[in-house]
């Protein structure tokens, strides 16, 4: 039996007694993995020594904002590569899609390595950036269809076990680069370049045991004791929209909006978060990779908290949730900076957090509630182009208009608090398009020939 056939989807269904609890370690030993990118801010000051080594090097060494662009790259190919596979994922499986995953991510930080070696960074664009980010949005949507449907009772929390694994990567990404860089840097390396290949190697091991452990449940297949609704909930629909009509449909577009608001204001925090909380209160890189593990802790907790809260509460509740306190905390951020203190600080910024990775869970629940599971994957590929064009909003509003503000004589701790504003801004946007949701009209349901 050859490698691909192991990888069909047919050898992949769940036999009668199969433990449905198996699914989510394998789920999270992929997300923990690809969620290494938003601990990437670890390597930013560091990528901008690689000449100098102990300090940048100007017109030799690249800039903030330059390496600020392999974050971003490798966020639009996420989106763009979910969008334009997510068909391609349905029809051929979660376990060919975490192997084909873990082959470009692992490949594109191999790739990275050698463009830091050679100091190509159109090389770092193109393996961390491109080729990672193909991987990124192959194992982003691979679990999630395929949890939902082991879990229709409780899909809420099933997306946020599926999710929670992403928002959870730079707990463990986050330090380990900071100890590999310390580990590998010399006189003649700041340690980039190894960091990449080791992490490259480990996280390719953990990735292939996600693919072989992931199983479909088998046609028909029910939870025993679970009794589907014969009546839909509002905005809850037990009938099934395709991905070429839902993607037509004003709800998909107002999701689309709700998820790119959310998450542009979070990332921007997310991407930055090791160098902005060194510019706003002078901690030391050690401790600014700890705070960046630690919001991804509470990144990853907020995903399956906030998702399984709103198995109760309903999508559109919790999402309201999200804008309205997310506004009253991004505006309380200048604040933390201009009384010092970083304990405030650490808790709004984590609370913030908390919520932007529930808003990444409570969406697949939210699509599945308006246009079904037969193409849950697919739809969720489509809509995470928003985390494209966010990942472009979020991260340069935060480098060019912190970088702006230093250029014109503010203070680089008080660099950040015009962003803040901005965020507080496409927040309440944000709520207007989630409150302007309603159920999917009955003429673009799926008819079953």
């Amino acid at each position: 039996m050859s490698i691909l056939q192991i990888l069909d989807r047919d050898r992949t269904i769940g036999p009668p007694g199969f433990n449905r609890w198996l699914i989510p370690p394998a789920a999270l030993s992929v997300h923990l993995c690809i969620g290494e990118i938003y601990g990437f801010s670890v390597f930013n000051v560091p990528l901008t020594r690689v000449i100098g080594i102990t300090q940048s090097i100007e017109n030799r060494d690249w800039t903030i904002p330059q390496v600020g662009w392999i974050y971003s790259i490798a966020l639009i190919m996420l989106g763009l590569s979910a969008a334009f596979l997510g068909k391609w994922v349905e029809r051929v499986g979660p376990r060919r899609t975490m192997f084909a995953s873990a082959c470009c991510f692992c490949g594109g930080l191999s790739l990275a390595s050698l463009g830091v070696a050679w100091h190509q960074l159109w090389v770092i664009y193109l393996g961390y950036g491109v080729i990672g980010g193909i991987g990124l949005g192959l194992g982003y949507i691979a679990p999630v269809s395929t949890l939902v449907k082991w879990f229709p009772d409780r899909p809420g929390m099933a997306t946020g076990l599926a999710i929670m694994g992403f928002g959870g990567g730079a707990l463990i990404g986050a330090p380990l680069g900071v100890e590999l860089m310390r580990y590998f840097e010399s006189p003649t390396s700041v340690g980039v370049k190894e960091a990449f290949l080791v992490m490259a190697c480990g996280y390719f091991v953990f990735m292939m045991f996600g693919a072989f452990t992931v199983r479909v449940p088998a046609p028909g297949w029910q939870p025993k004791g679970y009794v589907p609704q014969t009546q839909a909930k509002k905005l809850v629909t037990n009938a099934h929209v395709g991905v070429d009509t839902a993607w037509k449909t004003p709800q998909f577009w107002l999701l689309w909006t709700v998820l790119c608001m959310n998450v542009t204001a979070g990332i921007g925090i997310l991407g930055q978060a090791s160098k902005m909380c060194q510019d706003m209160f002078g901690v030391s890189k050690e401790v600014a990779g700890g705070f960046a593990g630690l919001l991804s802790l509470f990144n990853m907790g907020g995903r399956f908290f906030w998702s399984s809260t709103s198995d109760w509460t309903g999508r559109k509740g919790i999402y309201c949730v999200y804008f309205l306190l997310g506004a009253v905390l991004y505006s309380l951020v200048p604040f933390t900076q201009k009384i010092h203190s970083v304990t405030l600080f650490v808790l709004v910024t984590a609370v913030i957090i908390s919520m932007y990775g529930g808003g990444f869970a409570t969406i697949p629940a939210y699509l599945r509630d308006l246009f079904g599971t037969m193409h849950l994957g697919a739809v969720h590929g489509r809509l995470i182009t928003a985390w494209s064009m966010a990942a472009v909003l979020g991260p340069q509003l935060v480098n060019y208009v912190s970088t702006y503000q230093t250029d014109h004589g503010v203070a680089r701790a008080e660099a950040y608090n015009l962003t803040m504003y901005l965020m507080v801004g496409l927040l309440v946007i944000g709520l207007i398009c989630n409150l302007l949701i309603t159920p999917v009209h009955e003429r673009h349901h799926h008819q079953a020939a």
